[in-house]
């Protein structure tokens, strides 16, 4: 789906913490936002990302 190497290089465009791959989505570790991945394509786009889950 994403490459490794590429994850390593992605920081989230919010609050520039670090991500993961979750699922179908690439989270952020720091935040919280979630952001899709299209076509093998991470939107690495605030106004595309799901904010986080309020606990």
């Amino acid at each position: 789906m994403v490459n490794e190497d590429l994850l390593k290089i992605l920081a989230c465009p919010a609050c520039k913490g670090d991500v993961e791959l979750k699922e179908d989505k690439i989270c952020c570790t720091k935040c919280g936002r979630r952001y899709p991945i299209v076509d093998g394509i991470p939107v690495m786009l605030v106004e595309e990302a799901e904010q986080p889950e309020s606990k």
